[in-house]
C-alpha cells in the first residue's frame, strides 16, 4: 500500500510541475476550453490587407479592395481582381497575351482557396479567357480540387464558358522569333513576371487566396508549373496565415514551398523569416543544380495578425499592397542574391 501511495503522490507532484511549465510558457488556459488546448498569443489584427506579385498585382489589388470594400465576398473580390491581369494582353505571363509553350499553345494554370480550406484548382487549361474563374466554380460546384486540360475545359464550358484563342498577335511573333533558335532559359524576373498570386486577410479577419498563370515561356507541352498546386504555389491555413509563390516552379514543387512557409510562421518565425528559410532551402538544393543559373524564386506571406512580407533569391522581385494605412502601393522584396553573382 505505502508504493501505492508514494506512486500516486509522485505522479499528483509530477502533474503540478508541467502544470507550472505550461502557465510560464504563455499560453492561458481558459476553463471553458479543452483540455490541452493551446492558443497562439493575440494580437491587434490589421485588416483588411491586401498582397500580390508584381507590377501587375497593382491593378489586380485596386479591383480586389474596391470589391472587398463594397461588401462582396473575399473569392469574388479575388477573382475581380484576378481577372484584369488574365485579360491584359501587355501581362505576357499571364491569361490572354500570355507566352505560348513550345508548340504556339497558350496553356493555363489557376488555383483558389477561402479561409476554410475549400480549394480549387485548373491546370494545362486551354482557350478559357479566366482560369480564375474556372477554378473557383471547380471549389464551388464539384467534389474535387483540380481537373486538368480537356476535362478542365470540358468542366468550363458546361459551367457558360466561352472558349477563345488566346494567342494575341504579339504572342505569335515571339514565339516564331523563339523557334528560330528555340533556347531554352526560363527566366523569371522583371522582364517576364510568371504568375501573380494574391494573399488576402479580409474584414472578418478571414485569409484567402488565389494564383493564376500562363506559366513559363515556352515550356514542354503538357508542363504544368506550381501555381496551381496547393501546397505549392499557394497553401493558407487561417489559424496562422498564408504564403504564395512565383518563380521557377519546378523548384518551389520541390521543397512544397508556401506548405513550408506557412508552418514556419505556425511554428511562431514572422512572414518575412519564413519566407527567407524557406528561399535559402531551395538554394541550398538547386546550388549544384543544373537550373540554377536561371533560377529565381520568390514569396510573399501573410500572417494572422496582418503582418506580411517577400523574399526572393534574386534581385528584382516585387510585390503589391493594399491597405487602409497607406493605400496602394509597390514594395520591393529583399533577396539572397543579385543576378550578377
Amino acid at each position: 500500500m505505502s508504493n501505492r501511495r508514494d506512486f500516486i503522490k509522485k505522479a499528483a507532484l509530477s502533474a503540478a510541475a508541467v502544470t507550472s511549465v505550461v502557465g510560464l510558457s504563455g499560453f492561458a488556459e481558459k476553463e471553458d476550453e479543452k483540455e490541452g488546448a493551446l492558443e497562439f498569443p493575440s494580437k491587434k489584427q490589421k485588416k483588411p490587407i491586401v498582397i500580390s506579385t508584381w507590377n501587375h498585382g497593382l491593378p489586380a489589388n485596386k479591383e480586389t479592395w474596391k470589391q472587398l470594400k463594397d461588401g462582396k465576398p473575399a473569392l469574388d473580390a479575388i477573382e475581380a481582381g484576378m481577372k484584369i491581369p488574365e485579360a491584359d494582353p501587355t501581362v505576357r505571363s499571364v491569361g490572354y497575351g500570355g507566352y505560348p509553350d513550345r508548340e504556339g499553345k497558350v496553356t493555363l494554370d489557376a488555383c483558389i482557396m477561402d479561409h476554410n480550406s475549400n480549394c480549387g484548382s485548373v491546370c494545362f487549361l486551354q482557350g478559357i479567357m479566366h482560369p480564375i474563374s474556372v477554378a473557383k466554380r471547380v471549389l464551388q460546384n464539384t467534389p474535387h480540387v483540380m481537373l486538368a486540360g480537356q476535362g478542365a475545359l470540358q468542366f468550363a464550358l458546361s459551367e457558360g464558358f466561352k472558349e477563345e484563342n488566346l494567342l494575341t498577335p504579339e504572342s505569335e511573333k515571339d514565339w516564331k522569333k523563339w523557334l528560330e533558335d528555340s533556347k531554352y532559359k526560363p527566366v523569371i524576373n522583371i522582364e517576364n513576371h510568371d504568375t501573380i498570386s494574391m494573399l488576402m486577410l479580409d474584414q472578418e479577419g478571414n485569409l484567402s487566396g488565389g494564383c493564376t498563370t500562363s506559366g513559363a515561356a515556352w515550356k514542354m507541352h503538357g508542363r504544368v508549373g506550381d501555381s496551381p498546386i496547393i501546397g505549392a504555389g499557394l497553401f493558407l491555413d487561417n489559424e496562422v496565415g498564408a504564403a504564395a509563390a512565383t518563380g521557377l516552379g519546378e523548384a518551389v514543387i520541390r521543397t512544397a514551398g508556401s506548405a513550408m512557409v506557412v508552418e514556419l510562421m505556425r511554428q511562431g518565425k514572422s512572414p518575412y523569416d519564413a519566407c527567407k528559410e524557406i528561399t535559402e532551402r531551395i538554394y541550398n538544393k538547386h546550388k549544384n543544380h543544373k537550373d540554377m543559373e536561371y533560377l529565381q524564386v520568390g514569396f510573399i506571406a501573410l500572417n494572422k495578425n496582418g503582418e506580411y512580407a517577400g523574399y526572393s533569391l534574386r534581385s528584382g522581385f516585387n510585390f503589391a499592397v493594399s491597405d487602409d494605412e497607406k493605400g496602394h502601393r509597390m514594395e520591393d522584396a529583399k533577396f539572397k542574391m543579385s543576378w550578377d553573382k
